[in-house]
């Protein structure tokens, strides 16, 4: 039996992933037994599912899955396509995976659901086959916790094996309240709603009424609106985008709920933790989703990062420090004023925060947030905040957000019992020489551009070694993506409104802390 995190593959009945559906991989000294193949066969007809990787001579699995193994192919990288079925709606039609292969050749009874081209020739990798209530999925990819793991063939091989569970085709239609000047939330959610299958844009409100009409530029045959109140109302909303000042999440927020919409909230969710849970609570009470679009959590950065993390690199980590920011003017617009943002702690918070949360697990137990405002006053939020972050094992973080900092610190230092991580801010700049204006110099954000990463890691007798590792592929509309499999296959939130109401819990304390001096503050549970 191999155990990999909580999945077991058994090579027959054994541990099965869910209640249901039991993955079959041969064990080393024998193929499958008539005895268990007529075992899964009957958790099958039950409506249960097995996952099943056939391998050469093992007849009874071929039977189960009504496929046989034609041709045994090398452990190499395979391009494996998708089929046109419900369950590859989102997924890349098209994703390589490192494995031995077996080509299928299946019955007559069995549908393919893959292929792999072998030599310009494309054969069946991936096969259904319904025996009473519930399927069979076969399989010649021959490791089977990679393609469970595999973020694009696990879930389709999982949606595959869902049995019961009904596949809604229609497009949801999407609302944005606060849609915002050009190039902003409004016209990102749109976007993100145009290239996402199964979401649409359908409305969008705001109290600008040049907003409303650029909004109409951008999408022609949008609803429009100049309140929230009046978007609640509009039936072809199934989903609302709150993406106005953070100030009035939770009042926004709160309405569109009991209205009956799904809500999502730009980040942070609230300000207050007591806000958040009562927004959780409504939720729940109105049976809608409440999510946050935690949209730097498929930063390519980021996932590299996480990827790094979790493959036990640089062993157990116990300190994550992370930074944004320089030296330069604040902006002047509403991010700057405290009674609307909620604070400079709220802006690039909310990101990093949450980033840290992710990547331990869980909310900090404690927190401690020191400030200056030395420089700029104009403005009412702080030039410079440094929250720091301990969890109740001694595990420790530091978030530091600066508009004062002529020399940036690292966006990543992470710090583990086998090595080191970090990676350093690269700004974009682009310089054009255009007729009339003659040399342009243009320079982007610091925080846009992905960072690789360096990693440091010590090995007894050879001292340290390091290696960069790359941003990692873009991950397209991941949370629009994710939000249409929740709401149209029941897949689960990749951002859960627990996750977000936490994140509000430590920059609420952070915020009082700083306020207060720098008192330590416990973090609301």
């Amino acid at each position: 039996m191999i155990q990999n995190g909580k999945t077991q593959f058994a090579q027959g009945v054994g541990a099965a992933e869910g209640p249901d559906l039991l993955c079959v991989a041969s064990e080393e000294g024998g193929p499958l037994s008539s005895e268990r193949r007529e075992a899964l066969e009957r958790h099958v007809e039950q409506g249960g599912a097995a996952l099943v990787a056939l391998q050469p001579g093992d007849s009874e699995a071929s039977i189960l899955a009504g496929a046989r193994v034609s041709e045994s192919l090398p452990l190499t990288e395979w391009f494996v396509t998708l089929s046109d079925d419900p369950a590859a709606a989102r997924l890349d039609g098209e994703v390589p995976i490192v494995s031995q292969l077996c080509a299928l050749s299946p019955s007559d009874d069995t549908s393919v659901a893959a292929t792999t081209s072998v030599r310009f020739n494309h054969h069946p990798t991936i096969t259904v086959r319904a025996i009473g209530e519930g399927v069979v999925v076969g399989t010649g990819i021959a490791d089977l916790r990679a393609l469970l793991d595999h973020p694009t063939l696990g879930l389709f091989v999982r949606r595959l094996a869902r049995v019961g569970q009904p596949v809604r085709t229609t497009s949801l239609g999407i609302g944005v309240v606060g849609y915002g000047p050009f190039g902003g939330m409004g016209y990102l959610h749109g976007l993100a709603a145009t290239e996402t299958e199964g979401l649409h844009l359908v409305a969008a409100a705001d109290s600008s009424r040049d907003r409303l009409v650029a909004a109409q530029g951008d999408f022609p045959d949008l609803n429009m609106h100049d309140s929230a109140s009046a978007l609640a109302a509009d039936d072809s909303v199934d989903i609302a985008i709150v993406a106005t000042p953070p100030v009035l999440h939770a009042e926004i927020g709160l309405e569109l709920l009991r209205a009956g919409k799904h809500v999502v909230v730009e980040k942070p969710m609230c300000l207050k933790t007591a806000d958040a849970d009562l927004m959780m609570q409504t939720a729940a009470e109105h049976n809608r989703v409440l999510t946050v679009h935690q949209s730097r959590r498929w930063d390519r950065d980021f996932l590299a990062l996480r990827r790094v993390m979790e493959s036990g690199q640089i062993g157990e980590t116990f300190n994550i420090e992370t930074f944004v920011g320089g030296f330069e003017h604040p902006c002047r617009a509403w991010h700057s004023e405290e009674s609307v943002s909620g604070g400079a702690i709220y802006d690039w918070g909310s990101h990093h925060v949450d980033w840290i949360v992710r990547l331990y697990g869980s909310a900090p137990a404690r927190v401690m947030c020191t400030t200056h405002t030395r420089v700029w006053h104009d403005t009412t939020n702080v030039d410079q905040l440094s929250l720091w972050m301990q969890w109740s094992d001694g595990r420790e973080a530091t978030f530091r957000q600066s508009d004062i900092a002529a020399i940036r610190r690292p966006k990543f230092y992470v710090q583990g019992t086998a090595g080191t991580i970090d990676g350093h801010y690269a700004p974009i700049s682009s310089v054009d020489v255009q007729p009339g204006r003659g040399y342009v110099d243009t320079v982007s954000h610091h925080a846009e551009a992905p960072v690789d990463l360096t990693v440091s890691t010590y090995e007894s007798g050879a001292g340290l070694t390091e290696s960069v590792v790359r941003p990692a592929p873009h991950p397209g509309w991941g949370f629009h993506r994710n939000l249409a499999d929740h709401l149209l296959l029941g897949e689960a939130l990749a951002v859960a409104p627990q996750q977000s109401r936490d994140v509000v819990a430590v920059l609420e304390a952070g915020h009082t802390s700083g306020q207060n001096g720098g008192d330590v503050m416990e973090v609301a549970r």
